[in-house]
Order: C-alpha cells, then structure tokens, then sequence
C-alpha cells in the first residue's frame, strides 16, 4: 500500500512569516484584519522571548493593538506607548517597535534584553521618553544615536562601556539623564555641559578616568538634582558652582574629592539637599556661613575626617536630616538643634562627641531616627525624645550614658528598634517597653539594670530579638514568654535568673539562638527542647542544671552549637548527639559518666570533656575493659589491615590492566562515530576538528564529572572542551559515578536556557561514541581557585579580586532572581568561577544544577548531596533541602577565600573548615588575622566590609543569609569602584535590608 508523501512543515519563522503575509494579503478585502502597527508589533515579539506570557493577548484577529498589554494608542488609534516593565522579555532590542511612526515613550525596564544597542534605534525619531534601565546591555553606545526630541533617557542598571557618545551634547530638549551603574571608563563626558536643557543629570556609579570635577557643570544653569557619586573625582568643587541657582541636590559621594569645604558652597541659596559624604575631605567644619543656606532641608556629610565641633549655626537651619556620622567630630552637641521644629533624623554615630543630648531633643520636631552610637556623650536619656509619638529607631550604644531608663519610652508606641547597650543605665525597665507592639529588637546589654523581667513581656508579640545579658536581672523568666511566637534570639546570659526552664518557652518554635549561661537556673532540662526545630545555638552554661542530658538535643536538625558545661548533669553522653554536626561542643565540669562516643574522637573536641572524672574513651581515661583486651586487639587490627591492603592492590592492578586492554580492542575495532546534539550559537569549527584536539597533552583540568581539554582549531579561535566522564566507570562501592546522561542533560538544559555576561557560554554540544562533549568559550585565566591557590595568587590584587566576587555574585543574582524557574547552581566553589582574559568572571559547571518549582517555595528535597566539601551549607547536609540560601552560604566560602587567600579546607585548621576558622579568629582576634597578607598595603576598610559581607553569608541559619540580589548590592556599596556605602551596623556587622524594594536608608542599620 503506498502512502502520501506528507508535505514538508515549514519552520516556525517562516510559517509566522506566512501568516502574516496572509492577513496584509486579506487586508484589503475584510474589515477584521489587524492594521500595520500590529503587525510591526508582532513582528517584535516574535523576536522576544516572553517565558512569563505577558505578550499572550498580543493577538493577530484583532483590528488595533490598542488593548494589548503595555500599548497606549493616541487619536486615529495609532499607538503612542509601550510600556512593559518587569515583564522577563529576553533577547535583542526588537527594531520593529522604531517602525510606529507616532511612538512617542518606550519603557523597557528590569527586564533580559541583551546584545548592543543598536544604532537604529535613532529611528524612533520621535521618541521623547525612552528607558532601557535595568537590563543586559553591553559594548558602547553607538557613536551616531541621534533621537532630536529625546527628553527623558534612563539606560542605568547596564553593562554599557566606553565613552559617552558626543551625539548625547546635542540633545536641546533633554532634561533627565540617567545612566547609573554602567561601566563607563573613558573620560567624564564634559560634552553634556552644552545641554542647558538638563535638569537631572545622574551619572553616578561609574569608572570614569580620574579627574577634576568639570567647571563646565557650571553652565548646567537649569540643574535641579546632580548625582554624580563615584564618578572618579579629585580636587574640589569648582567656583562655577555658584551659577547653579536651582540646584536642590548635589550628591558627590564615593569620589576623591580632598581638602577643605570651599566657600563656593555658601553661595547656593536655593540648594534643597547637599550630600558629600564618604569622600576625603579633611580639617574642620565651616564655623560660619552655614546661616546663609536658608533653604537647605537634608545635610549629610558621613563618612569623612571633619574634626572640630558641629557648627552652631547649621543647628540653626530648618533642616529635616543631619547625618554626620563617621567623622571625627568632638565637642558637644548643640542646644539649638533642639529647637528644629522639622528634624525628623538624626545620624552623629561614630564620632567623639561628649556631653549630654540636648534635654529637648524631640519635643518639638517629629523625630522618626536617632543615632548616637560610639561617642562618649553622658548624662541621663532625655525623656522627651518621643514627643511627638513618631520615634522608631532609637539606637545610643557605646556611650556613658546613666540613670533610669525613662518611663516615657515605655509609652512610646512608634518605637521599633530600641538598642541602649554598653552604657550605665541603673534601675528597673520601664515595664511597658516589653510589650511595645512594633518592637522588633530589644537590646538592653551590658547595663546595670536590675529587678525581675515583666510578665508583661507577652505583649511584645512583635520581638524577635531580644538582649539582656551583662545585666543584674533576677527572679525567674516569665511564662509569658511563650507568647513571642516570632522570636529568633534571646540572650540573657550574665545575669542573676533563678528557677528553671519554662515549658512555654519551647513553643517559641522559630528560635535559633537561646542563650542562658551563667546565670543560677536550675532543675532538669526539659525533654521538649526537641520541638525547637530551628535551634542553632544552646547555650547553658554555668547554672546550676541537674539530672541526665536529654537524648532528644539529638533531634534539633540544625543544632551545630552546644554548651552544657558548668553545671551538676549526670548520666552518659546520650547517643543522639552523635547524630548533631556540631562545630562547638562542651560537656565540660559535669558529671558524666561511661564512653566518650567515637564520633567526638577529635581534636576539635579535645577539651569538651575536662572535669568528667567518671567518663572513659576518646580523650578520657581507658576504661579498665578495654586495658585488658588492647594488645589482642591491635595484633587483629594489624592483621585486618594486611589483608585488606593486599586485596586492594590486587584488585588494582587487575582493573588498570582490564581497562587498557579494553581501551585498546576498542580503539582498534571502533571508528569515531559522530551525533551532533545541538548548538546555540553559529559556529566556525567542526566536531571532526575537536575529536582531534582531544589529547593527553590539552588537558586543563579534571574533576568529578570529567576531564576538560583546551582545543586550539584551525581558525585561531580557542575553546575549552569537556568531557564527561563514561557512565560505565563505577565507583568503590560498585555505583555509577553517576549518570553520564543525567549530568550532560541537565548542564546542556541550564546552560542553553540562559543568557549572561557573567555565566559561561556553551557554543554546542554532541556525542562521539560513548562520549559526551561540551564545548565552551575558553577562559584563558583559568579557574579562581587554581589562580588564588598556586604562585600567581599574588597576581591577584584587591581591585581584581573586587571585580571577580561582584561578577560572580551578579551571575548568581541571575541565576536566582531572573530565570523563570529560579536556578540553584549547587555546586558554587572557586574552581567553578572562571577568569576571562581581563579577569572578568563566569559562573560554569552546570552540571548538578536544579530549576526550582515556583510551587515549591523555592526549595527541593534532593536524593543525594551535590556539591563540595567545605562549601556545602549546614542545612543541605542535613535535609537534604536545597534553596538558593544553600547557594548563597557557598558563595561566602568564595568570598571568605578571596579575602583570606585560604582553601576551604586545609590541614592547618585542624578539624575546622575555613567558614570556622574565620568566624572564631575574627571573634577572639580580629580581622587581621585572617586577611591574606598578600593584601597588606590594600585598603583595609573595604576589605573588612567584604570580610563582613562573606561572613553574613555563611551564617549558619538560611533565614538570616541575604538574597544574592542583596549581596550584590552589598558588594557594589562596599567595594572600591565607588560603591562605598556605611552598610556596617553600630556593632561592627553587616545588616543588609532584605527586602528587595527597600530604601537605602533602610539597610543603614
């Protein structure tokens, strides 16, 4: 029977190319076929990749376009506007959209579109809003863009480099230039000085050549906001200034800027808002002239060297805001600041001033913060500070301030964080401050406050830190603590406590850190403890405990800190803590007895036993069972060890000569048999070429999941290859290595669905024989681990090393944030972070990489644990659960070995990883002691911030690691390109803002 020849199915682009002749075609013929702008729209978005489906109603049987998403049309139904923000389009700047004649704003923000920006976007000649912020765009902007109309351009949030093209200097109407955070690095573009138009020009975040601020700014006579931080400055700023009569604010942080304020500040009568802060200004405040800057509201000059006293005459100005903080200020601080009727925050942190707070601060202004951490101001708090019932953040740690507490703030129900530790604060608290509803974190440390804690404390439902350790607190802890369902910390060590343990407390099932060492506590320790599932740190010690430790400490999934020690417990060591990975273990000055289980047979627990007279075994005594058995017992274990060796070598020896007897049949019996598997990208090699290229003599690299070749072809061009190990090699328990398939399906679907400066490339990939092949773009700079870890670690100073972790966070953040599902990398370590010829980095090895279900929450349980050793995070271990925190706590080991210039894991720790070693060399000694010494005439202050930065990472609960989108802006704020932001706390730690629509303000915290 003969059947049909079936016709041949064009491809999908010429099929939709079809189509759409067909309704130009009908047209002309029916009154339903969509018009001309239609069809240029859909023309665009067959170009786009749409994975969230916002295009979908972009529907060809309509007449118009006008009620499609994110299209406005004018009179005539002619469309005017596009506006798709946030909408994950992917792909190249569609042209077509240049095609609608009376496009007047296109806004393409935060979305995936990459390559260049073409120069046909000087088509769309009548555009006058334009804004591609927030995307990937890289190279330069093209030298002849000339769009004559343009008022508003946004292109920050970029990759974009080079000069500022001279085109931009004849836009006559332009009036807001955005073009933040790119990597601009010709020289400051004096051309848009001719642009009188402008009256927001934002340039700041990017490498220009360093130089002088441009007195041409001075002809910008329309400026109204000028942000140019970290633009590269150094001198001051120039006399043209004074020409600037609408300037409202000027912001030249993070830029090198040095000497005295000039007088030329005093003469902008109509500034609004002067931020100078985080430059290299040194001398004294201006004494004077400050009283002719009438209108000035916000004044923030942080982060510098001024020293002398806080001019009397600023105080006096209507402002809003104050930020000194971070300077070297002394004196008092002025009364009249007081009498500021609009000042609603107020930042003099780190500085050293003395004396008292001015007693009416607060009274008469609506304050909202108030900072005075890290002086030497003294006297008694001021009770009016919440005058006006607007106060939330109220933070005066390290000073000397006395007395009570003031009743006033237990009435203040605005508050939100209360620290008033390191101080000498007497007296009972105010009752009401423990049930402030907003209260989140409580701090009352290191005082000397006496009395019981309130039993009102269930009404702070909202607290979910509190601190009140190194005080003179009694009586017992009040079972209305188990109402604080969102607590996460409570440290009450150093105080005077009694009674034992209430069973309420054990509902508080969101509580990581529970602190109650020496005080007199005292009973058993209550089975229940179990329910904490969250526990990370239990510390006990020295009360007076008594009876047998409970087995089921051994059930707290994520427990790696226990201290027991210092009280009357009894019994044997329970076997459930075996189970526990714990970092930190004391049982110490008890009375235990029996053996030492063998899993704490090291020396990280040498002393974790002292004072337990009855125990036996590990680092006790011998129990006198096993005296009389121990030569017996060595002859037989020596004997064991014989023979299991002798089999090994033979089975050796048997399987190398089995393989190279194998090897050789089938290299004589077998051809190369080529099946392509797919390509992403044109090439211009062969896979006949790279089959030849693979070689012993081309081996750069080789891992768990295979070798890597280095394949020079015949066209000059350079490409890594690798090659997955065969799935016929077993392991030593007689398992697949593991599934060849799986591994090269699974990195072939992460690694062709995305698209980022900051992943590595895959050009293709095929099969030859048994063999899978990956062919990359090759990274002649190698791997980071192999370049931090080898001789040419010294190569790598501290601004390369800044580029790398802010590329390689950025390649995370995307992998996160931007792919739809999110990708968990789960294999982040510095030997799959690769170094591009001007040390640019990649994330590659996508091997054991996971798409995470939206339905999921963000985590999956995995049947086995990817990853490797020293960089898997503590829950991963445990559950097995993999979200992308486990990511982020891998990504600080990457941090932590580039400031330490450390392994993950070195014989020189001991029985620690790197992540302990930092943490307890940091706490006992300092950050010295652990930055590579390779960095010693680096700034040292960026490197700590770094430091800080790695160490929130790893910290070991994933609810308080940040997202990686913060981490990259925590590095970008910290790190010496000018992005320099004060992100440390008051105690020294970074305290990043999680949200991710936070202000940042906000994460000043």
């Amino acid at each position: 029977m003969l059947t049909p020849t079936p016709t041949p199915t064009p491809p999908p682009s010429t099929f939709f190319s079809l189509c759409l002749s067909l309704i130009l075609i009908l047209s002309t013929n029916t009154t339903f076929c969509l018009n001309q702008e239609g069809v240029d729209l859909l023309q665009a978005k067959s170009s786009l990749s749409d994975p969230s489906g916002i295009l979908s109603d972009w529907n060809p049987t309509d007449k118009t376009p006008c009620n499609w998403t994110g299209i406005t049309c004018g009179r005539h139904n002619t469309v005017v506007s596009i506006n798709l923000p946030s909408a994950s389009l992917a792909g190249a700047f569609p042209t077509n959209f240049c095609r609608l004649p009376s496009l007047t704003a296109l806004s393409l923000p935060d979305n995936s579109l990459k390559s260049t920006i073409p120069a046909t976007i000087s088509e769309c000649r009548n555009l006058t809003h334009l804004d591609l912020s927030a995307n990937y765009f890289e190279g330069l902007i093209p030298s002849t863009l000339d769009i004559p109309g343009i008022v508003y351009l946004d292109l920050q949030d970029n990759s974009l480099s080079g000069e500022i093209p001279a085109s931009f200097g004849t836009f006559r109407r332009l009036e807001t230039l955005n073009l933040t955070n790119n990597l601009f690095n010709g020289s400051f573009p004096v051309v848009l000085t001719n642009v009188a138009s402008l009256k927001e020009l934002v340039l700041a975040y990017n490498p220009f050549v360093p130089g002088p601020i441009p007195p041409e700014l001075g002809n910008l006579t329309n400026i109204e906001h000028m942000w140019l931080s970290a633009c590269g400055f150094v001198g001051t700023i120039p006399a043209t200034f004074s020409r600037l009569m609408k300037l409202a604010n000027l912001e030249l942080s993070y830029n090198s800027l040095t000497g005295p304020f000039p007088d030329i500040v005093f003469d902008l009568h109509n500034l609004y808002q002067l931020e100078l802060y985080n430059n290299s200004f040194s001398g004294l405040l201006p004494k004077k002239g400050w009283s002719n800057l009438t209108a000035l509201r916000r004044i923030d000059l942080s982060m510098n060297s001024f020293t002398g006293a806080i001019p009397v005459d600023l105080c006096k100005l209507p402002l809003s805001s104050l930020g000194l903080s971070d300077n070297k200020l002394e004196g008092l601080i002025p009364e009249s600041l007081a009498k500021s009727s609009n000042l609603y925050d107020l930042r003099l942190f780190h500085n050293s001033l003395t004396g008292p707070i001015p007693s009416g601060l607060g009274r008469l202004s609506p304050m909202t913060t108030i900072d005075l951490s890290y002086n030497k101001l003294f006297g008694e708090i001021p009770s009016g500070l919440c005058g006006n019932g607007e106060l939330y953040d109220l933070i005066l740690i390290g000073n000397d301030f006395s007395g009570e507490i003031p009743l006033s703030l237990g009435g203040c129900k605005s508050l939100g964080r209360v620290r008033l530790s390191e101080n000498r604060l007497s007296g009972e608290v105010p009752a009401g401050i423990w049930s402030l509803p907003h209260v989140y974190h409580l701090d009352l440390g290191d005082n000397l406050l006496s009395g019981n804690l309130s039993s009102v404390v269930s009404g702070g439902r909202n607290l979910s830190s509190i601190t009140i350790s190194g005080n003179q607190f009694s009586g017992g802890i009040p079972d209305g603590i188990g109402s604080l369902t969102n607590l996460v910390e409570l440290i009450a060590n150093d105080n005077k406590l009694t009674g034992g343990i209430p069973e309420s407390l054990f509902k508080l099932t969101h509580l990581g850190k529970l602190d109650l060492s020496k005080n007199n506590l005292s009973g058993t320790i209550p089975m229940e403890i179990e329910s904490l599932k969250e526990l990370n740190e239990l510390n006990l010690a020295n009360n007076n405990f008594t009876g047998e430790i409970p087995n089921q400490i051994g059930n707290l999934p994520v427990l790696n800190y226990l201290d027991l020690s210092g009280n009357s417990l009894s019994g044997k060591i329970p076997s459930g803590l075996a189970s526990l990975m714990l970092i930190t273990l004391n049982l110490s000055n008890n009375h235990l007895s029996g053996e030492i289980p063998s899993v704490f047979h090291k020396d990280v627990y040498r002393d974790s036993f002292l004072g337990n007279q009855d125990l036996c075994g590990g680092f006790g005594p011998r129990c006198a069972v096993n005296n009389s058995k121990s030569k017996s017992d060595n002859h037989n274990l020596w004997l064991l060890r014989f023979i299991f060796v002798f089999a090994g070598v033979v089975l050796v020896i048997g399987v190398v000569w089995f393989v190279f007897k194998y090897r050789s049949i089938k290299k004589t019996s077998q051809s190369v048999s080529i099946s392509k598997w797919r390509s992403f990208h044109k090439l211009g090699f062969s896979e006949i070429e790279i089959i030849h290229l693979l070689n012993e003599n081309n081996v750069i690299g080789s891992g768990a999941s295979g070798k890597v070749y280095k394949a020079v072809l015949s066209n000059g061009e350079t490409v890594a290859v690798k090659k997955l190990w065969d799935q016929s090699i077993k392991n030593e328990d007689g398992a697949k290595m593991g599934s060849q398939k799986d591994e090269f399906e699974s990195e072939v679907e992460t690694l062709g669905k995305i698209r980022h400066k900051n992943i590595v490339r895959l050009w293709c990939c095929f099969k030859s024989g048994n063999s899978r092949l990956l062919v990359y773009e090759y990274m002649p700079n190698g791997s980071l681990g192999d370049m931090l870890h080898s001789t040419k670690g010294r190569l790598l100073d501290w601004s390369m090393r800044v580029k790398i972790v802010v590329d390689a966070a950025e390649g995370l953040s995307y992998l996160h944030h931007d792919c739809v599902p999110p990708i968990v990398h789960r294999d982040v370590k510095s030997n799959n972070i690769l170094l591009e010829e001007d040390f640019g980095a990649r994330i590659a090895d996508f091997g054991v990489a996971k798409f995470i279900k939206l339905a999921d929450k963000g985590s999956e349980s995995m049947s086995v644990i990817a990853g490797s050793r020293g960089y898997i995070a503590p829950e991963y271990a445990y559950t097995l659960r993999v979200t992308e925190k486990s990511d982020t706590y891998s990504f600080g080991v990457v941090i932590l070995e580039l400031v330490t210039g450390r392994k993950p894991i070195d014989p020189t720790f001991g029985e620690w990883d790197l992540v302990t070693w930092v943490q307890t060399t940091v706490s006992q000694k300092g950050y010295d002691h652990v930055v590579d010494p390779e960095l010693e005439y680096e700034p040292k202050e960026q490197i700590y911030r770094v430091l800080d930065i790695g160490i929130l990472c790893v910290n070991p609960l994933p609810v308080n690691r940040p997202s990686m989108r913060t981490v990259v802006k925590l590095l970008q704020e910290s790190t010496v390109d000018g992005k320099q932001k004060p992100t440390i706390n008051r105690d020294g730690k970074v305290t990043p803002c999680f949200e991710e629509d936070c202000s940042d303000e906000a994460s000043l915290v």
